[in-house]
């Protein structure tokens, strides 16, 4: 497999060996290179002989460069090929419950084991041969697995995919070769709770010391979920009683291991109306993406910063909006700042998910149409400060394709993003 080079940075060891753009990448130290993992592993060396072929004749060049330096060569996309998309049929697939009439992009499933090394997503391992596990184990990758269940059957149930059961023999093979695994387990009421879900952290407890962390999430239901498998919701009781098993779990661990390993995500004791655990219950935050621990570490950043910050000179009025599942928590930092300071005011606003359904309540799926929608009219202050969860990933874009210029114009009102940090929330609501 040949691929394109389509540029060579300059004076990198490929500019220097004489690489060209146009030229056609066939190996690096006689290794074929079919893709961004190929190409990493391959060219740590600090020589490495770059085949390329040009013109239809092969050249050879060596290219000199410190250990794990980057070549300096660039191709038409990230990974050097097309993305795998996902080929199971989830029962709780959230993209299955989108609305239509969105983005072409945010249909795509995405289940690339290349990203869940590169960029930190959770695959499924039902798109991976053999070989693909073999090439995981010698490049020594880390790997993140959304496992869900560990019986074979209620898998391929869940995933309406009939190899998923039998792609759990990785996991064991992973463990045996070392290789470092983060799991994730989509939770389900009355599918994959309770005695499933013992059975699941057993089995992934007996892996140990592979298994680094363990994130046990709530399914999230749409109002566009036609036509699909029936999922109900957590509400206090059931919610109480996952994290009750968790703790059980976390408990057994930590005396057995010396960690929690498993971790329940905050969605978990705001609907069961539990104090959140105290910061070190969360050790290190490896599971912070998932929604694991991202309220603590902000109100313990929080509460760092309005000790040492400075008292405001001048007065501030300012609004946040969020959503329903952290209202009551971003209330209680804001009160205390009001508190603290009385010429600051900071008016904290609870945006109910109408797009996709009230029954989603996180803030990181809220769009700029509900956000216009319920803050208009609404007294907000010199600016609105939302979260970057909002945002797709490096934009200024909601997911209804709206741009904070968009709200900016509807609420006549400046925009301010605050970063998932205590200390940056402060400082936008102070106006540093």
């Amino acid at each position: 497999m040949a691929i394109k080079i389509t540029s060579v940075i300059k004076n990198s060891p490929a500019f220097h060996a004489g690489i060209r753009a146009g030229d056609m990448l066939l190996s690096l130290n006689g290794h074929m290179v079919h893709d961004v993992l190929d190409y990493m592993f391959y060219a740590t060396e600090v020589n490495v002989k770059i085949s390329v072929e040009r013109d239809g004749c092969v050249i050879n060049a060596d290219a000199i460069k410190d250990e794990y330096d980057d070549l300096g060569l660039e191709f038409e996309s990230f990974l050097m090929d097309k993305k795998q998309s996902c080929t199971n049929k989830c029962i709780f697939c959230f993209i299955d419950q989108m609305p239509p009439n969105m983005r072409e992009t945010l249909y795509f499933k995405d289940d690339d084991a290349r990203l869940s090394f590169l960029q930190g997503n959770y695959v499924t391992l039902t798109n991976l041969t053999q070989d693909d596990i073999d090439r995981i184990i010698q490049m020594r990758l880390n790997i993140n697995i959304s496992v869900h269940t560990t019986n074979p059957e209620l898998r391929c149930k869940m995933m309406n995919n009939r190899f998923a059961g039998e792609k759990l023999d990785y996991l064991k093979q992973f463990a045996e070769s070392g290789i470092a695994m983060n799991c994730q387990i989509v939770l389900c009421p009355g599918i994959n709770d309770g005695r499933e879900l013992e059975r699941t952290l057993t089995d992934l407890g007996g892996l140990m010391p592979n298994i680094q962390s363990i994130a046990v999430v709530p399914v999230g239901v749409t109002s566009f979920r036609e036509n699909l498998y029936p999922i109900e919701i957590f509400n206090k009781e059931t919610a109480s009683e996952v994290l009750d098993l968790v703790e059980r779990f976390q408990k057994m661990f930590l005396e057995k291991y010396d960690t929690r390993l498993v971790f329940p995500a905050d969605e978990f004791y705001v609907t069961a109306q539990r104090e959140l655990p105290q910061g070190e219950c969360y050790e290190d935050y490896c599971q912070y993406e998932n929604g694991v621990g991202m309220l603590r570490s902000l109100a313990d950043e929080f509460n760092s910063a309005l000790e040492l910050a400075d008292e405001p000179t001048e007065e501030h009025i300012t609004s946040i909006a969020t959503g329903v599942a952290a209202y009551k928590f971003i209330s209680e930092l804001v009160e205390k700042v009001e508190k603290k300071w009385h010429n600051i005011k900071c008016n904290v606003y609870q945006i109910k998910n109408c797009f996709f359904g009230e029954t989603i309540t996180v803030s990181g799926l809220l769009t700029a149409t509900d956000i216009i929608t319920q803050l208009k009219g609404k007294p907000l202050g010199d600016k609105l400060i939302l979260t970057t969860s909002m945002f797709i990933r490096d934009t200024d874009i909601f997911l209804d394709d709206l741009t904070v210029p968009d709200v900016e114009k509807a609420l006549n009102v400046k925009i301010v993003i605050a970063q998932n940090d205590g200390f940056d929330l402060l400082d936008k609501i102070l106006g540093v």
